[in-house]
């Protein structure tokens, strides 16, 4: 045998060991979810219309919240069309002051130029669409990112921003369809060790909800489907306790109804996604859980309305709803909601007026929603 031979044996060898001495070190994450403290009612009940926005042209469409230290950002993306070559990410702040929240500014967060230039490897970023909040990494945010195509083959990008846009950006490996084909929508969950999961979907062909759980480290360790009757996406995830979720899904096809899935294992598996007996016109919903089974979201519930946006509330983990408020008058073509604990207690609801022509943001406390 040849020095060479040797080398490459002695190579492989060392190449196995370090393997197995990593598989050995490895830990598996543990599937429990952290149980969110309940929302306070205490105070006097308030809700306040914080953001009206309306383009003279084009779309402003998916209002996404971000969570800062003194108040929240929203995020939406704008441009002449929806998947357009000149769609970029805009935002725009709000902090509470003496006499209530105020907006603090409003610019271009992402343009997608800039983002093509923080990518490792650097590339041709061709348009932008729903943007969520990286949770588990101050100052970065989640981009659904279009290199070539349409939705179907789209990928998620983890983006970290600065002062002037990214800085840094990777795309999330998810997929073997050469990393396509992922979007997101809703928040993040959190889990028992304080590791993070990514409520995704997949779009092309069989379309599902997926909850990307990430390690401690930040690398996506695992993935957990949802999958059944209809087009599955945009999956909506709420923990119940530390073992049970509920996950509500639009339905892409559509069947006319919000569709569901329930986990029991910490939300490692989830249940045949099956038709909920809420109504829907394939539109996605938000939710955000309010302490002891009780949860708030904010639906397209009106079977012949698809664009009346109300607020619900749930006393029994979902599987009854009363309406506490229709939030725009005859329908106004409202659409996308978000909702978002703040860290004062409050929430924070904004979502798509006039057919992605304009946003909405609100504030409101538990005490509204008691008093409803």
């Amino acid at each position: 045998m040849g020095v060479a031979q040797v080398v490459i044996l002695c190579l492989m060898a060392l190449s196995v060991g370090l393997s197995a001495w990593a598989v050995a070190r490895d830990v598996p994450p543990v599937w429990r979810f952290a149980v969110p403290e309940a929302v306070p009612e205490t105070g006097a009940p308030r809700f306040e219309t914080v953001f009206q926005y309306d383009v003279a042209a084009g779309q402003a469409h998916s209002a996404s919240v971000v969570v800062t230290d003194g108040g929240f950002d929203v995020l939406w993306f704008e441009g002449s069309a929806e998947a357009q070559a000149d769609v970029d990410i805009h935002g725009a702040s709000f902090r509470r002051g003496s006499e209530g929240w105020a907006e603090a500014g409003r610019d271009v967060r992402i343009t997608r130029g800039a983002l093509g230039r923080a990518m490792d490897p650097a590339q041709l970023v061709v348009t932008l669409g729903n943007t969520v909040e990286n949770e588990a990494e101050a100052g970065h945010v989640f981009a659904t990112v279009v290199s070539v195509g349409g939705w179907a083959m789209a990928s998620v990008a983890d983006v970290e921003m600065g002062a002037g846009g990214p800085v840094r950006a990777a795309k999330l490996n998810l997929s073997p369809f050469l990393n396509r084909s992922h979007l997101v929508k809703s928040p993040m969950v959190e889990f028992a060790d304080g590791s993070m999961g990514l409520p995704a979907y997949f779009e092309m062909g069989a379309a599902h909800g997926v909850l990307l759980r990430f390690g401690r480290d930040g690398r996506v360790r695992d993935t957990a489907r949802m999958a059944g009757a209809g087009q599955p996406i945009q999956p909506m995830v709420v923990a119940l306790g530390e073992n049970r979720a509920v996950a509500w899904l639009r339905d892409f096809a559509p069947s006319g109804r919000l569709l569901v899935s329930h986990s029991e294992d910490g939300g490692k598996t989830w249940s045949e996604v099956v038709p909920s007996d809420m109504p829907n016109r394939s539109a996605p919903v938000a939710a955000l859980p309010l302490g002891g089974g009780r949860i708030l979201m904010a639906a397209n519930d009106d079977p012949e309305g698809g664009d009346r946006l109300r607020l619900l509330v749930s006393d029994d983990e979902g599987d009854s709803w009363r309406v506490l408020r229709e939030l725009e008058p005859n329908g106004a073509g409202a659409r996308y909601p978000m909702l978002r604990r703040l860290d004062g207690g409050e929430i924070a609801l904004a979502y798509s007026v006039g057919n992605k022509t304009g946003l909405r943001a609100h504030v409101l406390n538990g005490a509204w929603v008691a008093a409803q």
